[in-house]
């Protein structure tokens, strides 16, 4: 066999004269796309149901997941200009050892798919691309260094003014929604997340010690949380009234018209109602605006950071900080303290 044929069959002979035109083959590299060693066992398993369980098994919450899945299916769906659009059924039968090199961030692929995502606000993308820096690393690739994850505007928590807050209490009081009370006091009091208020258990509160235990809250954290005498009587007289409804749910504190549950949906349609009522613009109150006054409200009573940070249930101080600048009250009220000696009374 002369050299010139033999040349033609070895696949790496023009290698030289393409390697700047096109990537490697798998052919001519040798190998293809491999997932690590770890996960080599679901190499034919549908991807996104392999991810689902992983998410599962770290314990992510229910939110999370949700996010984290959503976000990855986009990206399995996100077509490179010489594809045809993935079906439905395609996108759930990705095994995973296609999902690897077709997710490979260096194919254009995730380029693509943030040009989708940036009209976005900045917050929503950076986390969606947590959600794909995640899963990217999970199929053993390296996240490129070239991403650049937009940067957050700084917006300061939205709180209600004390105006505001005795107009929302006297509709509460007013109200013909038994809930809407109970429910407005104890976000006032707690500073629950929504999901958490929701969540509660009759068994949770703990009445003599005016407290209640939140349990798997963000983070998958357990925590105390304290209330009140108002937040008890509120509590207790919501309870007399739940045994008037219907419910397949005994344990839940907190139930809706149907006997259900609570859900977070029921809680901002409620805060809604609310607002209109009290004449607040209805993206000024929110379960969560209420939370940031019980934050406020500490701080301007004197309450350390560190403390405040353990009621809220923040993993990070630095999310607990923000609320340093928005405690104008608590500025007015040591500015004032400060100047109670006259300070100019022995100038002549």
């Amino acid at each position: 066999m002369s050299q010139k044929n033999n040349d033609e069959k070895q696949t790496w002979a023009d290698s030289g004269n393409r390697q700047y035109l096109e990537r490697f083959s798998d052919e001519v590299v040798g190998h293809g796309f491999t997932l690590p060693a770890r996960l080599s066992r679901l190499r034919d398993l549908p991807m996104l149901g392999c991810y689902k369980q992983q998410l599962v098994s770290e314990k992510k919450s229910k939110h999370t997941s949700r996010a984290y899945f959503i976000a990855s299916r986009q990206l399995i769906a996100t077509n490179l200009p010489c594809e045809e659009k993935l079906t439905d059924e395609e996108i759930e039968d990705f095994t995973m050892i296609k999902s690897v090199g077709h997710l490979d961030p260096n194919n254009g692929r995730l380029d693509i798919w943030l040009q989708s995502i940036s009209h976005l606000q900045p917050s929503t993308i950076n986390a969606r691309l947590a959600a794909i820096t995640h899963l990217l690393k999970w199929i053993g690739h390296t996240i490129p260094e070239w991403i650049v994850r937009p940067q957050r505007s700084k917006k300061l928590p939205r709180t209600l003014t004390r105006q505001e807050l005795n107009d929302l209490i006297k509709v509460c009081r007013q109200s013909e929604n038994p809930l809407a009370e109970v429910i407005v006091v104890v976000l006032l009091e707690t500073g629950l997340r929504v999901g958490e208020l929701c969540a509660l258990n009759i068994s949770d509160i703990d009445f003599n010690d005016l407290s209640a235990t939140v349990w798997s809250g963000k983070g998958n954290k357990d925590r105390r949380v304290l209330f009140t005498k108002l937040s008890k009587s509120v509590m207790e007289k919501w309870m007399l009234h739940k045994t008037t409804r219907n419910t397949t749910d005994e344990e839940a504190l907190f139930i809706n018209s149907r006997g259900h549950r609570l859900t977070q949906r029921n809680v901002q349609k409620m805060m809604d109602k609310l607002a209109d009522e009290a004449h607040i613009p209805r993206k000024r109150l929110s379960p969560h605006t209420l939370r940031h006054n019980f934050a406020t409200g500490l701080l301007e009573r004197g309450a350390d950071i560190v403390s405040i940070q353990r009621l809220l249930g923040h993993a990070d101080i630095s999310t607990t900080r923000v609320y340093l600048d928005i405690t104008d009250q608590t500025l007015r009220e040591v500015y004032h303290r400060a100047q109670e000696p006259d300070l100019f009374g022995e100038i002549e």
